[in-house]
């Protein structure tokens, strides 16, 4: 059985990526990850906002005996120095590039996760050279001011993309959230603006009010199946629209969740929330789940799979959608009415 799949131009053994977590913060965690079976590994996320914060740092140091005598440089402080004892968060991850694209044989991602354009997304060259075989570039933007108009919000996910495609020359995903007016028209303009590929979709991790405590508490919650049925709609509308890849993530336990994102049309599917519940070691009881089922229906290949359950392309997509909606709506109504719930 071929589980082989591209993505980004890459060929991958499988179509499971583990996608950004804390199970990528060490080279440990990256091998278990391989050795667990996944065919790539996106690297946790690189933040703009650690970029802006040791980049004043390292300023201040700077500004602080710039009038000082030649001999300064001699007593800087060690912090400050790439090879110092306490390196940077930017050091840090770039260091971890560099060893795991050289101790694991499947593809190693970076991640780059900001919201403004500036010179932050520079960073994504560095990481291509550090052995990065792509970057995932993830556009977490909460436009909190209520003023603020959805195209603006559009056109700075566009420009921060053409920002970061300057810098490099290997493939650069999008990873989008699904609060646009029209998802479909983002992925479009990302898509004609370069994109290699989009994964969809980033889950906002929204805080939420504690009446107890009286307080504003942030908060984190793994995914689960049901939470699927979103991004697949829309990969299943993209599907053959666009040039780029199709990744899919979030509501990925079992091997029937990875066949219904390819069914839909991805081209592969990432994982985080199971191997956060369930450790690394579940990424083979998924692709193993994955195996049975393909055998099970008599696919031999992943490009057998892929797509068969796509939106047609000479479809009218609203309307298909709005006719999943309505019969929806009528099996609720067949499933509850026997209930006595009106």
């Amino acid at each position: 059985m071929d589980l082989t799949t591209h993505y980004l131009g890459l060929t991958l053994r499988n179509p499971l990526v583990a996608s950004a977590s804390p199970l990528s913060v060490s080279l440990d965690r990256i091998v278990a990850l391989a050795n667990a079976g996944v065919g790539a590994i996106v690297l946790y996320s690189l933040f703009e906002e650690e970029v802006h914060r040791e980049e004043l740092r390292d300023a201040a140091i700077v500004e602080t005996h710039e009038n000082a005598f030649g001999e300064a440089m001699t007593y800087f402080p060690t912090t400050a120095r790439p090879g110092g004892p306490e390196p940077s968060a930017v050091s840090r991850y770039l260091k971890l590039i560099e060893r795991a694209s050289a101790t694991v044989t499947v593809p190693v991602i970076g991640s780059l996760n900001g919201s403004t354009e500036g010179g932050w997304t520079r960073l994504a060259r560095s990481m291509q050279d550090a052995g990065a075989a792509a970057i995932e570039l993830n556009i977490y933007f909460v436009p909190g001011d209520p003023h603020t108009p959805g195209r603006v919000v559009e056109d700075r996910h566009v420009e921060i993309l053409r920002e970061v495609k300057e810098h490099v020359t290997i493939p650069v995903a999008v990873k989008l959230s699904p609060h646009f007016s029209s998802p479909g028209e983002m992925a479009l303009r990302l898509d004609q603006a370069g994109a290699d590929g989009l994964v969809l979709f980033n889950r906002f991790l929204h805080p939420d009010v504690d009446p107890e405590r009286l307080s504003v508490e942030p908060g984190v919650v793994l995914s689960r199946p049901e939470d699927a049925r979103l991004p697949r709609s829309w990969i299943a509308i993209l599907h053959g629209h666009v040039t780029g890849s199709l990744a899919a993530t979030t509501g990925v336990e079992r091997g029937e969740d990875v066949a219904a994102y390819l069914l839909a049309g991805a081209d592969v599917v990432m994982t985080a929330s199971a191997l956060l519940r369930h450790g690394v070691e579940h990424a083979g009881r998924i692709l193993t789940g994955l195996e049975t089922w393909m055998s099970r229906k008599g696919f031999e290949s992943v490009d057998d799979v892929r797509g068969r359950l796509a939106v047609p392309r000479d479809t009218d997509a609203t309307a298909y959608e709005r006719a999943g909606y309505v019969a929806a709506l009528e099996r609720g109504r067949e499933t509850y009415s026997s209930l006595g719930i009106r």
